[in-house]
């Protein structure tokens, strides 16, 4: 790795747990003004394929041109999994409480670390294998934190009630989407490698906009007729969350191990909990604290390196 972006990673990490730690916001404002969530998924992709179509095939259109067939088969199974995973994370969210939608949807980098080896033949070193499991345990704190409350003592959801039902396939849906998230982590990893960023997430952003808007209308559901405000929130989701959050997530696939970026992305609740607090007024509890405090500390142990 040469020194430039070594000394850029930090920092751009940095930003990208911030921006996409506002997805959370936008979303939520999209869906008070009538959005379903499959649509704010497929218009998210949409929007930002469209802002990035210019760049991409003005600057760098010789780079597109001679893509391999390889190359574009791999991109299409990328943006598949991305696609499936927007779906799979919102749909749980109909079906299981948001606890426990986070604390499976979060298992996403403990997957990338059991198949990195074998797919990539990247391994961790135990200190970052430490940082991941302290990582993944305050990603579950701070997602049980919304259903176990204390009264005379540590209350929490029975596990009868986790394990059957509606929310059992929630629960499956969370998990396929930490699974989806995973394929999409390690193909770009062994993608970005050998193509530039802009053609990258141009091509991937772009099939999983296709797949989404398949499911959206698969679903019963229509990308017309809401208020200009509502497409605004999406169109915001789009630039900062997806341009800048996830597209700095696949710049850093170049550099860093792919079970490296995934942990990185358990900052996200973090993020989520400051902004949450200075433009919804909602001021985070102990437990949020607590497994922010787990999580930091697991990123800068897996970011070690040693």
């Amino acid at each position: 790795m040469n020194q430039r972006p070594q000394l850029l990673l930090p920092f751009a990490i940095l930003i990208a747990i911030l921006a996409v730690s506002t997805a959370s916001i936008f979303i939520r404002f999209a869906q008070i003004d009538g959005a379903p969530s499959l649509v704010i998924a497929a218009l998210r992709l949409t929007f930002a394929t469209i802002i990035l179509t210019p760049v991409a095939l003005v600057k760098h259109r010789e780079e597109l041109k001679h893509f391999t067939r390889t190359e574009i088969l791999a991109g299409l199974f990328s943006g598949i999994f991305l696609a499936l995973h927007f779906a799979t994370w919102i749909s749980s969210l109909e079906y299981t409480s948001v606890a426990s939608s986070v604390v499976f949807v979060s298992t996403g980098p403990l997957w990338v670390a059991l198949l990195s080896p074998v797919l990539l033949n990247e391994r961790l070193a135990k200190t970052a294998l430490v940082g991941l499991g302290l990582s993944l345990l305050g990603g579950t704190i701070i997602g049980l934190s919304d259903a176990c409350v204390w009264d005379a003592g540590l209350s929490c959801p029975a596990l009868q009630d986790v394990l059957q039902g509606r929310a059992m396939f929630g629960n499956f849906l969370a998990l396929a989407g930490a699974w989806t998230v995973t394929g999409y982590l390690i193909i770009g990893r062994k993608l970005r490698a050998n193509i530039s960023l802009i053609p990258y997430i141009f091509m991937v952003y772009g099939f999983a906009a296709i797949v989404l808007i398949g499911i959206m209308f698969a679903a019963g559901d229509s990308p017309f007729g809401y208020a200009p405000k509502t497409y605004g929130w999406i169109f915001l989701l789009a630039a900062l969350p997806q341009l800048v959050g996830h597209s700095t997530y696949n710049w850093a696939l170049k550099y860093l191990p792919a079970a490296l970026v995934a942990v990185t992305t358990l900052g996200e609740p973090i993020g989520s909990a400051i902004l949450a607090f200075f433009i919804l007024k909602e001021t985070p509890g102990v437990a949020t604290i607590v497994g922010g405090v787990f999580i930091l500390t697991g990123i800068y142990l897996a970011s070690s390196r040693k």
